[in-house]
């Protein structure tokens, strides 16, 4: 597996809590997680826009963190990086207030009752972010599947999350910007089949 991917079979695997900035970047920079990103599209999306942010892409899938990975490589991206863990462990790898910014793109929406517990909207899930991310901090949801996204916004409110934005029809919308233009391979799928993209912008309210 390449440098740029940690996961438990390697001696750094968990060593960078609190120290992502000092110990891995070795910068001052911003901290922005993908979560469940696949192949990273949207971590090197955005390193590519912001050279002066770091970005960390997660997911379990092995085989699609090399992909991205290979990419961040070949591309010179040495401000992104890839963690290989379940999304339930995130607040092992990432100290309070470390990360700056979220952004969750087309995850597995979980649409069985029983599999409510899983979606990354989940309080369970939303409690982890609140901690790891700064006092401001802005989580960014992006997903065709209508039922998750009013599930996401009724499980945001219902913890005390200021919605900033929210559109189910994101390329017709003032916020068409926000996205930078880029693409994940399901939307793209799914845009192409006629779906409308929904997007939502959230704060993480709580004490500094």
């Amino acid at each position: 597996m390449l440098d740029n991917v940690i996961q438990s079979t390697k001696e750094n695997f968990g060593a960078y809590q609190g120290r992502w900035r000092t110990d891995y970047f070795k910068n001052s920079n911003p901290i922005v997680l993908e979560l469940g990103c696949g192949k990273g599209e949207y971590s090197n999306g955005l390193a590519r826009l912001f050279p002066e942010k770091n970005f960390i892409g997660i997911d379990i899938k092995g085989d699609r963190l090399a992909s991205g990975a290979l990419v961040a490589k070949n591309e010179g991206l040495e401000h992104v990086a890839f963690l290989r863990i379940m999304m339930q462990f995130i607040d092992e790898h990432f100290e309070e207030n470390e990360v700056d910014e979220i952004w969750i793109t087309f995850p597995d929406p979980r649409p069985k009752d029983r599999d409510e517990k899983k979606r990354l909207t989940n309080p369970f899930y939303l409690a982890k972010y609140r901690k790891i991310l700064k006092p401001g901090g802005m989580l960014h949801l992006k997903t065709d599947a209508e039922a998750f996204f009013d599930f996401s916004k009724e499980m945001l409110a219902s913890q005390d999350w200021p919605l900033l934005v929210s559109t189910r029809d994101l390329y017709q919308s003032e916020w068409n910007e926000d996205h930078f233009g880029i693409k994940t391979r399901f939307e793209t799928i799914f845009y192409n089949k006629g779906f409308s993209i929904h997007y939502l912008r959230a704060e993480n309210k709580k004490e500094a």
